[in-house]
């Protein structure tokens, strides 16, 4: 089964954010990209981060261990 991928635009990474992307560990395809406001604290990023993971497995089929999430330096 095909990974479906997401990206996001230039125009939605801006300055003051952190930028992630979810990773297929079985491919290694990046097959989600999420940006989040510097303003939120380590423990909400997590929450957050952990809730999209989620959905990102839901939405493509996999299980939740498969997918992990870093930070995407690349965009900065």
């Amino acid at each position: 089964m095909a990974d479906v991928v997401f990206l996001a635009t230039s125009s939605q990474m801006k300055a003051g954010k952190k930028h992630y992307k979810f990773i297929n560990s079985k491919t290694g395809y990046v097959i989600y990209h999420h940006t989040i406001t510097e303003t939120l604290t380590e423990a909400e990023a997590k929450a957050e981060l952990e809730k999209i993971k989620a959905e990102v497995a839901s939405k493509n089929r996999l299980f939740l261990d498969t997918i992990y999430w870093e930070e995407d330096r690349e965009t900065e």
